[in-house]
Parts: structure tokens; C-alpha cells; sequence
């Protein structure tokens, strides 16, 4: 079972930023997870929310902000020091640090709220800019977007992300043409892994962060999971591998 760093290392460290992800390659992570809005002069940048408020030093809508004064904030504030000023990265920072480390990168579109205008065909050029498209997943709630992304390259993997029990998420999964099932935790069982690999689909929920949660999902057989701890994850799994 491979291991993909949630936000990075996000559980201790600032998430999103890019000390967060060196974390969680340095403790042994498989992958790493990340989410991408852009702003307001069309720069992709890696941060969870519409709003930079929680995780920042600053207030507002990314949409809403310029890259420059995206750079300007401060993305380990609330950490108080421990880390140094940490800027919100763009996904090109991210992906040309990623196409130097034998990594894969999970990229959440996060245009479920805003309907950001061509972030598929930004996301896709700056992805075979750094030759990353074996290396890159790319999921999104907003599962039109990952329709979008497969017409513009269908060879691109896409992971259907989903918080609810879906109706045979496989069927549904293989009609948009994804590769993957990226489910909240909760809502999986052995019966859909089992089903989901019998349609060849990769399985990684979301977020695990409770070891017996942990094994569990190892036990149905999922092949990743995404975790906020990736240190104490890898420690755990990385011998059976």
C-alpha cells in the first residue's frame, strides 16, 4: 500500500507549503497530495481553501488576489515561528521541485466552488512542462472538470473524489473515463476494492489518519492511502511492501 502525504506532511507541519511537502518525501511518503485555486491574473497557486484567511496571515479570496500578493503571505503563521515564513507556492514551484524526485503528485483541481476559467489546460501545460504526466494524478470534486481534463488529454490519470457513498462508483468511475477512486474513508469497503480492481480502478481514500483506520484499508487491499501523518504511516507500512 503506498503512502501519499496529505497537503504534504500536514498533520505537523504547514500545509501546502513546500517545507510540508519535502517532509513528507524525507520520512518515506510514496507520493504527495496537494490543491490548486488560481488568482486573479491567472496564476495556479497550491492552497486548500477559496479563502487564504485560515491558513495564512492574510484575508480574502484567492480569485480575488494577484500572484504577487499571494507570495507575499505567510503560510505557517499560525505554527508560531517554528518553521520560518512559509509562502503559499505555485504549481509550477511544486512540479519542477516533484520532476527532480522520484515521487508522484496527486493535483486536487479545487474549482468546485469557482469555476476557474481554463485551469485544466494551465494545470495540463505546466504538467508536461516538467515531463510529470506518468507521475501525476489529477482529482477534483467537481468531476466535470475531470471530464474536461480527459477530453484535452485522455491519457492523463484522473481520481473521481467523492465524501459520500456513491452507487457503483466503478461504473460511474469508468463512464467519466477515471483511472481512480479517491473516496472519503468512510465509505469503503472490501467489497468496493474488490470491485473497483475487478474494473481496474486504483483505490485511495482519504484522509487516513488513524492507524486502525490505517489497517483496515490496507486489509481491503487499497492501494494508497492519503495521510496528514505520512511519517508514522510509512512506518508502519512500508515493511510489507
Amino acid at each position: 500500500m503506498r503512502i501519499f502525504g496529505h497537503r504534504g506532511a500536514a498533520g505537523t507541519y504547514p500545509e501546502n507549503t513546500m517545507i510540508s511537502f519535502k517532509e513528507a518525501i524525507r520520512v518515506g511518503a510514496d507520493g504527495i497530495e496537494l490543491d490548486v485555486h488560481m488568482t486573479k491574473d491567472n496564476e495556479l497557486v497550491v492552497i486548500h481553501d477559496e479563502k487564504v484567511d485560515r491558513t495564512t496571515n492574510g484575508k480574502g479570496y484567492v480569485k480575488d488576489l494577484t500572484y504577487a500578493e499571494i507570495k507575499k503571505l505567510d503560510a505557517s503563521y499560525k505554527f508560531k515561528k517554528q518553521y520560518g515564513v512559509c509562502p503559499i507556492p505555485s504549481l509550477e514551484e511544486v512540479l519542477q521541485w516533484a520532476s527532480e524526485q522520484l515521487i508522484e503528485v496527486n493535483i486536487e483541481l479545487k474549482n468546485d466552488i469557482f469555476e476557474y476559467a481554463y485551469m485544466e489546460i494551465k494545470a495540463i501545460e505546466l504538467i508536461y512542462k516538467y515531463k510529470m504526466q506518468d507521475r501525476v494524478i489529477i482529482s477534483s470534486f467537481n468531476h466535470n472538470s475531470l471530464a474536461r481534463v480527459l477530453s484535452l488529454d485522455s491519457n492523463l490519470e484522473t481520481a473521481v473524489l467523492y465524501s459520500y457513498p456513491l452507487f457503483e462508483p466503478w461504473l460511474y468511475a469508468q463512464h467519466l473515463g477515471a483511472k481512480a477512486l479517491h473516496p472519503n474513508y468512510r465509505t469503503v469497503n472490501a467489497v468496493n476494492v474488490d470491485v473497483s480492481h475487478d474494473f481496474a480502478l486504483k483505490v485511495r481514500p482519504y484522509t487516513v489518519n488513524d492507524m486502525d483506520v490505517a489497517k483496515r484499508m490496507y486489509e481491503y487491499g487499497c492501494d494508497a492511502i492519503i495521510t496528514d501523518y505520512p511519517e508514522k504511516m510509512v512506518k508502519t507500512f512500508k515493511p510489507t511492501l
